[in-house]
């Protein structure tokens, strides 16, 4: 279990000022920023990362929303990063995620929901490593 994970503040967050409560809350819960930038994807760059569900119907809409306006990315560590992240950002429908819950307080929809986190040790070394040099993590 690796204790590194990777997060986007997404722009629907960023476009409402949410940006800096959220990586309050990211601290707070005990995670350490080791890498963040803000950063405006094109949509040739959202669709590299999101080239997993190409054969998805949100396909579209999803690099489309991405490449809409400035992101955050994040290596964030704590022990059991990928689990504890993934707890703190909450059900991607906003609607179903659990009080206290990132998507709970700041998602407007399924599609605008936020946050991304990886969903396994291996996928988080992969989204790190697409937006991070070695240099940029510390």
């Amino acid at each position: 279990m690796s204790n590194l994970t990777f997060g986007i503040i997404k722009p629907d967050a960023v476009a409402k000022g949410h940006t800096g409560k959220i990586i309050d809350r990211i601290l707070s819960n005990g995670f350490k920023i080791r890498g963040m930038k803000l950063i405006h994807q094109t949509k040739k760059n959202a669709e590299g990362f999101y080239a997993v569900h190409a054969e998805r119907p949100f396909f579209g809409e999803l690099t489309e929303f991405m490449s809409s306006g400035p992101c955050v990315v994040l290596a964030l560590e704590k022990e059991g990063a990928v689990k504890a992240w993934r707890d703190l950002m909450g059900a991607t429908n906003p609607a179903e995620a659990a009080e206290g819950t990132l998507r709970k307080d700041f998602a407007g929809s399924i599609g605008e929901n936020a946050v991304h986190g990886s969903d396994s040790d291996e996928n988080a070394a992969i989204e790190i490593a697409y937006f991070f040099s070695k240099l940029e993590l510390v």
